[in-house]
């Protein structure tokens, strides 16, 4: 079983038809945590970091072989305390970040909540360590996109992450900072890669819980 956090309960349909896609078969379980996205943008992603740890502590007590977080305000803290517990845990948004990286140095970052954009830059920079590469990062924030997708209002959310986008001068690779961004990726068509979290960080995620299931079958043998 995989366990998914969540900070909206958006997600849960979403990943919900990426799993019967991409992973068929595998039992998720869905923990959605709005309350920790809302503490983390007024005070800071560390300060969520006991609840963190007992939602992902609750999920292995359920049987879940691995976690992967799926908000990328508070996804270093999730990987943080899933290193602390033992609980393998993915943050939605490396994979992406990866793929940036090996798309080239010129990156830009596009987010629709400030809280974003310092951790998706710092995984950036993180991917690029390890992959040897020197990169360099321009963040921007979507302005009134947020507001519209606590609304309600879907298409106008997806249309001003398009249009951001659209104004992008020169980049190698655009991140789609949020996973909630990531149909507007589907309206983008053109030389520079446009990237979103949530298919390859439910892959990575879905090999990680089945590999340790693998592992765990192996122990008790």
């Amino acid at each position: 079983m995989l366990a998914l956090l969540h900070t909206s309960p958006v997600h849960v349909p979403v990943f919900d038809a990426l799993r019967d896609e991409d992973a068929p078969g595998l039992a998720l379980r869905h923990l959605v945590r709005p309350e920790l996205l809302d503490r983390a943008r007024e005070l800071g992603p560390d300060t969520v970091a006991e609840e963190v740890a007992a939602a992902l502590s609750g999920a292995a007590r359920e049987g879940a072989q691995a976690a992967l977080c799926t908000c990328s305000t508070i996804g270093s803290v999730a990987e943080a305390a899933g290193a602390a517990l033992g609980v393998p845990v993915l943050r939605v948004d490396r994979p992406m970040a990866a793929a940036a990286v090996a798309a080239g140095p010129r990156i830009v970052v596009l987010a629709a909540l400030e809280s974003t954009l310092g951790p998706t830059r710092d995984l950036i920079a993180e991917e690029a360590e390890r992959a040897g590469r020197e990169v360099r990062v321009t963040t921007v924030l979507v302005a009134g996109a947020w507001e519209r997708f606590e609304a309600g209002d879907a298409e106008g959310f997806v249309a001003a992450v398009v249009a951001a986008a659209q104004e992008v001068p020169d980049a190698d690779a655009i991140v789609l900072a949020q996973a909630s961004m990531a149909a507007a990726a589907d309206r983008l068509a053109g030389p520079v890669p446009v990237l979103s979290s949530p298919r390859p960080g439910l892959r990575a995620a879905a090999q990680l819980a089945m590999r340790e299931a693998s592992l765990s079958g192996l122990r008790t043998m």
